[in-house]
């Protein structure tokens, strides 16, 4: 964890409460843990609620102990709640953002603002998948719910999610059913639940499915994503919604979209940060975003002026250029702020792609695009956890694999502020192909780093929903959508677009080995809004409770390589992660996990395309040990997805449970 300025003093003191149990209507208990001012009962509090699957009493933990205790010293009820069938909950989770999650969620409300130490009033908060769930209860409108802040979150489950973009398949959908399927089948621990602990996980083990399947079973944008997608009806979201994320994240783009159409209170905070909180976040600057958050719970939960709602609706981060790396601790740059999504007075650069490069004026030249399936090597995973080497490397990498477009050195400085966007007419020789977009500013000493970028399943330029068959060889109006980004580009630099129809690792490709041609594309850069921005508050230091006691018994490491085969040409990529071995004092449970992520491609053969996921999970404390080792393969063949899966749990004594899955899936225009 980076380092933080920890604080020890609070306006009032805390207790906390390792374990309570709050009860469902089903008769099912949900494990809470809670901090809340000492003398709360007397002088009760606004609540704030972290609502996850990520097991709080080992899962969790690390930013459990910065951020839960810092809320309820100053004020508030801090309660971080396993979900059904998950950490030391009852019951069984079967899958991402059900129906049976979101009332649960109005249980636990129900039940926290019912409590003598709550004032019957309470905010959630969360990252990712409590980001999620945030906004999903906010729009089932409990009574007692005052506020959200979201965090790396998303409004359509489809658009943009660990699932799709663009419409294309994200190899993260593999590793993220992987990351789920493992914590999914985790045990309770026996120290809160007692004796009971193997029959609660053998429930689990025995129940829960491969949600991974489901995921590929709805390749289309229907009912199974529609459910939990605010977006469907942003009115029902009334409470004020703080938005957060990071470039450097995958859920950056839903942030500017709720600022433009929902219509309650709102604000948006985008920094250069990974998929963390921003008071522990790289890449570097991290703020106080404890304190941010109070100036939102107080303004909103305690009716309290703070004056948050009189600063601009949108505060981000201007990056500066950087040298490109896999791992970059820290993104030179300066807050600026737009007082509303679209941003007023926000210009538009319009650059054609030509044969000669980047330029002002069109030509008639068609771009041909039939590039090996291994393009994109170069890139960054579809979400940067950080500070792993998960970044995008220097973008010269891709020559050779993608067609490269340049400017001549800019003249001027150049910032930019919004969606950059690919339009063209384009025609495929198959039914079914991807087109990939780069956006990257090459330095005066030739290195590339990559600013945005954006992929499109061709078959869905007009519908996730509908999709339908590219008409071959006939071409069509498409538009490629890059990543939301804020980037000063300097005079002397150069743009360089990079055009692919694959995109490997990020997304699978295309069922048939494709050709693209390419006729009237031009790049659309939105350009930061002219004029001098308001004076606003700085961001105080990043400030934390005290960190999480415990003993390193062996120190973790993470991998990340590629290589060739160069008697058969396969490449494979390979991300590998070992958080070591530590033993946590509070509790006295040691845990060490271990993932892998392998895909391989034949640069001449998309069904060549194959990924394994691999997760193992121990958990231990004297004589009691429980071991989980489960492994996802999806292999891309041209006419299926194929799915295989291994589970094998083990106690002290043994095997507990072991499980196998081999299923084939009719790929759909995907």
């Amino acid at each position: 964890m980076p380092q933080i300025a920890i604080r020890t003093e609070f306006p009032r003191r805390v207790r906390e409460i390792e374990n309570t149990w709050i009860p469902l209507p089903d008769g099912t208990k949900l494990a809470a843990r809670i901090w809340l001012p000492e003398d709360a009962e007397e002088n009760p509090v606004p609540a704030i609620l972290e609502y996850l699957p990520y097991r709080k009493r080992d899962g969790t933990v690390e930013r459990d102990a910065l951020t839960h205790p810092y809320f309820a010293g100053h004020g508030y009820a801090s309660i971080r709640v396993d979900m059904r069938g998950t950490g030391d909950s009852e019951g069984v989770c079967l899958g991402e953002y059900l129906q049976q999650e979101q009332d649960d969620a109005l249980a636990v409300i129900e039940w926290i603002a019912a409590q003598r130490w709550c004032t019957g009033k309470l905010g959630t908060i969360g990252i990712s998948w409590g980001g999620f769930n945030g906004l999903q209860i906010a729009a089932r409108r409990p009574e007692a719910l005052g506020a959200v802040i979201t965090i790396c979150s998303t409004d359509d489950r489809y658009a943009d999610d660990i699932h799709f973009m663009g419409g294309a398949i994200l190899t993260d959908k593999l590793a993220w059913g992987a990351t789920a399927f493992a914590i999914a089948n985790t045990p309770p621990d026996p120290a809160i639940v007692g004796d009971r602990w193997r029959e609660m996980w053998l429930e689990r083990l025995e129940n829960n499915g491969l949600w991974l399947v489901d995921w590929f079973r709805h390749q289309r944008r229907d009912d199974f994503w529609r459910h939990g997608s605010i977006c469907e009806d942003y009115a029902n979201v009334q409470v004020p919604v703080y938005a957060v994320g990071g470039y450097a994240d995958g859920y950056t783009n839903p942030v500017f979209r709720m600022m433009e159409n929902l219509s309650c209170p709102r604000k948006a905070l985008v920094g250069p940060w990974a998929h963390k909180y921003p008071h522990f976040a790289t890449p570097a600057p991290r703020i106080g975003f404890l304190q941010e958050a109070l100036r939102w719970w107080d303004q909103h939960l305690k009716g309290i002026d703070t004056g948050i709602m009189e600063e601009p609706m949108i505060r981000a981060w201007m990056q500066d250029a950087a040298a490109p790396g896999a791992v970059v601790a820290e993104r030179p740059g300066h807050w600026i702020s737009a007082p509303g999504w679209p941003a007023p007075g926000a210009g538009n650069k319009t650059l054609h792609v030509t044969g000669t490069g980047l330029g002002d004026t069109p030509d008639a030249a068609p771009i041909r695009l039939a590039c090996p399936e291994t393009a994109g090597m170069a890139a960054q995973n579809w979400y940067q956890y950080g500070p792993g080497p998960d970044g995008p490397l220097d973008q010269n990498h891709e020559a050779g694999r993608m067609r490269f477009f340049e400017t001549a050195p800019l003249e001027e400085e150049m910032r930019l502020f919004g969606f950059p966007k690919l339009r063209c007419e384009v025609s495929s020789t198959v039914e079914q192909a991807n087109i990939a977009a780069v956006l990257s500013m090459v330095a005066p000493d030739g290195r590339a780093t990559l600013v945005s970028f954006g992929v499109l399943n061709l078959t869905h330029r007009d519908s996730h929903a509908d999709p339908q068959p590219m008409p071959l060889g006939q071409p069509v109006p498409a538009e490629v959508q890059l990543n939301v980004i804020g980037q000063t580009v300097p005079a002397g630099h150069r743009l360089r677009l990079q055009l692919s129809q694959a995109y490997w690792p990020l997304i699978w490709p295309s069922a048939e080995k494709a050709e693209l041609t390419l006729t009237d594309a031009r790049l659309d850069l939105p350009l930061q809004p002219a004029g001098a921005q308001p004076d606003l508050p700085e961001f105080g230091p990043a400030e934390g409770a005290q960190p999480l006691e415990a003993a390193v018994i062996e120190e973790g490491h993470e991998e990340r390589s590629l290589t060739i085969d160069y008697a058969t040409g396969t490449e494979t990529h390979l991300r590998y992660s070992d958080t070591g071995r530590e033993r946590h004092t509070h509790t006295g449970i040691e845990v060490h996990y271990e993932t892998e992520d392998r895909f391989t491609v034949h640069p001449d053969d998309p069904n060549s395309a194959t990924g394994t996921s691999r997760w193992a999970k121990h958990y231990r404390r004297g004589d009691w040990v429980a071991e989980l080792d489960v492994s996802v393969t999806v292999r891309a063949l041209r006419d299926a997805w194929h799915i295989t899966a291994t589970l094998q749990a083990r106690d002290s004594a043994g095997e507990v449970l072991s499980r196998e899955w081999d299923e084939r899936i009719p790929r759909d225009l995907v």
